[in-house]
């Protein structure tokens, strides 16, 4: 084998892999959370006092006179999650200037898994929902929850390779972009173009600030919750407009220098407050679901709840395997040294994770509280679960050698801060 011989899952430079690392371990947090808060959901709505869950649920605030007398679950979805697809906003955007994916023969493989991962879960789910009230439901199964997946590598004692991790965030990166897309396409019942152009003003003027690396908070913020407020009003998921500002975000220093760009800057204030509030709170208002009584077996009658689960576990592994072999044939490449086909395996596993934005899509498919939703909650909890049972097993098959993999990514000889096998000459490069 010849070292021009491309690589799959090659490693990446160790600034970025520093940086996906700290990212991952804030996610860690987060995803603990976020359990906490689906898991108090769960036994609440299960317990002779779920009434009060549900009237805490439906519960109104905001000013009715700008339409925003909204229930606590709504403020929740549209409002809480806006600053996750902030975020995630960011970190796309920074992919594509300065990350992975602004190399087309790096970004071919993680926009390649992204998409078949998405396509595979969705054909699977619409067979078997063809025809029926389901149907609309058939976006459910094409996301990944990166926060979930990486709370179950930490609670296994997973010791993935760097260049996993990294594919991993990157996918679930893409997988946000394509997800937010097929909420403003497919979700949007009823659209008022006025609205839409006004939050263009906040918007552009939002724009023009952080250009010039305005980083005022009293500026800043007014504009992007008008923004929000425009957004939601013209019909289109106000999670949208949390995408658009964090697109609009600066990614490269306007002077050479050490320290951090603007969407870094932002990224790293608001990941903790996306990660560790955002989130959680929306899955304690998403995730309550009486199973006791019947629930639990009408639920796995409903084609719904089958199709999300043969979806999120079995269409993930589908699809990004199947995309993930595709790549190979095409580039010719080989998976990277010490890397087999079961590590893909675990990771398409992990990518059936569905949790946060499935069950936002279940609810904009269905509507908040009917029974098809009650049977959407139902199909993600289990899907959730049992790919990350699933990944748990494959994962710890191989985390001997995952071991070995990682040992030799920290050896630092020189003591120069950077792991040697980051500083070898020839370093294999690949899609």
């Amino acid at each position: 084998m010849t070292r021009s011989t491309p690589r799959l899952f090659a490693r990446r430079s160790w600034s970025e892999t520093s940086r996906i690392g700290d990212i991952l371990r804030r996610e860690t947090v987060g995803g603990v959370l976020l359990l906490v808060g689906a898991a108090a959901a769960l036994v609440w709505a299960n317990t002779p006092w779920r009434e009060a869950y549900t009237a805490l649920s439906e519960l109104r605030v905001g000013p009715a006179s700008l339409l925003l007398d909204l229930t606590l679950a709504t403020w929740a979805a549209d409002g809480l999650l806006a600053i996750f697809f902030f975020v995630a906003g960011l970190e796309l955007k920074r992919e594509f200037v300065a990350g992975d994916l602004r190399s087309p023969s790096r970004a071919l493989l993680p926009v390649a898994a992204a998409v078949g991962g998405m396509i595979a879960p969705a054909l699977i789910y619409t067979a078997i929902n063809a025809g029926g009230p389901g149907a609309a439901g058939w976006a459910i199964p094409t996301a990944t929850d990166i926060a979930f997946a990486v709370s179950v590598l930490a609670l296994i004692g997973s010791h993935l390779p760097d260049a996993l991790r990294t594919f991993l965030l990157t996918l679930a990166v893409v997988d946000d972009l394509l997800a937010i897309t097929i909420i403003a396409i497919f979700y949007t019942d009823t659209l008022e173009i006025a609205p839409l152009l006004l939050a263009l003003i906040p918007l552009a003027a939002f724009t023009v600030l952080v250009q010039r690396r305005v980083r005022s908070w009293w500026l800043l913020l007014p504009l992007a919750v008008l923004t929000w407020v425009l957004v939601h009003e013209s019909g289109v998921h106000a999670t949208v407009a949390g995408v658009l500002l964090g697109f609009a975000v600066p990614v490269i220093r306007r002077k050479e220098g050490p320290g951090p760009g603007l969407a870094e800057h932002f990224e790293h204030r608001w990941r903790p407050l996306s990660a560790g509030v955002a989130v959680p709170i929306f899955a304690f208002f998403a995730s309550g679901v009486t199973i006791v009584g019947g629930g639990l077996a009408a639920a796995f009658a409903d084609p719904i709840t089958l199709g999300i689960v043969a979806g999120l576990v079995g269409g993930k592994v589908v699809g990004i395997m199947g995309a993930t072999w595709l790549v190979q044939r095409v580039t010719r490449a080989q998976l990277s040294e010490d890397l087999a086909w079961t590590d893909v395996l675990g990771l398409s596993l992990l990518a059936g994770i569905g949790f946060t934005v499935s069950l936002l899509i279940g609810e904009l498919a269905f509507g908040t509280g009917s029974a098809a939703d009650d049977h959407v909650k139902i199909g993600v909890l289990t899907a959730s679960l049992l790919a990350a049972l699933l990944a748990t097993i494959v994962l710890r098959y191989r985390n001997r050698v995952h071991r070995q993999i990682h040992e030799r990514e920290r050896v630092d000889l020189d003591r120069d801060d950077i792991p040697d096998v980051y500083e070898q000459e020839g370093r294999e490069h690949g899609p």
